[in-house]
């Protein structure tokens, strides 16, 4: 092999299409014999190719030229013994037979996934997880390639086998102690996405998007993106210092997410009373003060707060019940909210609804939104359908407040 010459002749820019194909056909295991053709050829292409065949090789539109004549030119001029293939060789590389680079890349992607599979082995609560995305093409759409998909999965699977938290902790440092970085676990990088989606399916969380959605989702197994910002309000709930003292004086007190991953409460009620917006709880503190039920207030859809504390009283005991809007944004929390903690409706079924209807008065809307369902009473999101009016709580306020006088509310309802 004459590699000086054989790169003058076949190796310049005007010739590479014809090495590409040539290469081609050696990659489907096809014989370098017969016409190669080029569409639309440059003066410059047709003019390397006519110096590669010593003649002209056609003045159609289309620049034809056979590979057995070039092979025939490389082993007449003693550039190449052994033709036009050990030529092409030299030029691109080794070839690799299209089956054999297919069944390459299959062992590849296989041995990509290897960490997936020790997991599932080692911790079977995540086995159907990690069968999904194997089955699935995140893993391909986020890493590209089996070296970086391997190296991914690599660090999902560390942060999975630290999962859940307890006690909860920062996103930020966790991720610095687990992947050595505090921001590899920051919306959109890949291990983030993947491992998230993993989280989930380890505590059931629903679907959903956004930044609200993601934060709630890591709390779910201990991980708190912003531990301060996110809220609860509460009524005569006890269990710390601090809900004590305000528990005395009858005070709506607000719980920070920190604060319940910190010191969360040590004791619960038998029974606490969940309701969606603050005029029911102000209402309740001005009514009954300390004397009032324990009460919960969510603000709307249920913060990583909300549901902290809601978890954490299920588990010490308290039986919980909800009330909210009678609206499709209202089905829609309290879906939300049964994803995470059991619950019965307090005064939220389809013949609550029903009666605040038939009362009437201001607290009476036009319906509107899209539609939700209403799992714990289908017929309620029935009843909303046919209805089409909204009840805001404080319609039924002087109901609710007198459910949660002490005296006479210490029943279920």
């Amino acid at each position: 092999m004459d590699e000086a010459r054989l790169r003058r002749l076949l190796g310049g820019a005007d010739l590479a299409w014809l090495v590409e194909r040539a290469r081609r056909r050696l990659e489907r295991g096809q014989p370098l014999t017969g016409p190669v053709s080029l569409a639309a050829p440059s003066p410059a292409e047709r003019a390397a190719a006519e110096r590669l065949l010593g003649r002209t090789p056609g003045v159609g539109k289309a620049l034809t030229v056979r590979l057995d004549a070039v092979d025939a030119v490389l082993v007449r001029a003693g550039i190449s013994a052994e033709g036009l293939g050990a030529a092409v060789t030299v030029l691109t590389g080794r070839v690799v037979p299209l089956d054999t680079a297919r069944r390459n890349e299959q062992q590849a992607w296989e041995e990509a996934y290897a960490p997936l599979t020790d997991l599932a082995e080692d911790l079977p609560a995540h086995a159907a997880w990690a069968g999904r995305v194997r089955a699935g093409g995140l893993v391909r759409r986020l890493a590209g390639t089996p070296t970086a998909a391997r190296a991914l999965l690599e660090e999902t699977v560390r942060v999975l086998r630290e999962l859940p938290v307890a006690p909860a902790r920062s996103l930020a440092v966790f991720a610095a102690d687990v992947l050595g970085s505090a921001h590899a676990l920051d919306d959109g990088t890949p291990v983030a996405t993947l491992a998230l989606s993993g989280a989930r399916a380890l505590t059931g969380h629903p679907e959903g998007a956004g930044a609200a959605w993601r934060r709630v989702a890591w709390a779910s197994v201990g991980l708190l993106r912003d531990d301060v910002s996110s809220t609860v309000l509460t009524l005569n709930l006890r269990g710390t210092p601090a809900l004590d003292w305000a528990a005395d004086a009858g005070e709506p007190s607000v719980l920070t997410l920190r604060q319940l991953a910190r010191r969360p409460p040590r004791t619960a009620p038998p029974v606490v009373h969940i309701c969606e917006n603050p005029a029911v709880l102000s209402a309740a503190a001005d009514t009954h003060g300390p004397d009032g039920l324990p009460l919960v207030c969510v603000q709307g859809q249920p913060s990583a707060a909300a549901l902290t504390l809601l978890t954490r009283l299920h588990e010490l005991g308290a039986a919980l019940r909800h009330h909210g809007d009678f609206d499709w944004g209202g089905l829609r929390i309290a879906t939300t909210l049964s994803g995470h903690v059991p619950w019965s409706p307090w005064r939220y079924t389809a013949a609550d609804y029903r009666a605040a209807v038939a009362a009437g008065g201001p607290g009476l809307r036009p319906l509107d939104g899209k539609p939700a369902p209403s799992p714990w009473d289908p017929d309620l999101a029935l009843a909303l359908s046919e209805q089409a009016l909204r009840v805001e709580e404080e319609a039924v306020l002087d109901v609710l407040l007198g459910d949660l006088a002490r005296s006479g509310g210490e029943a279920l309802r």
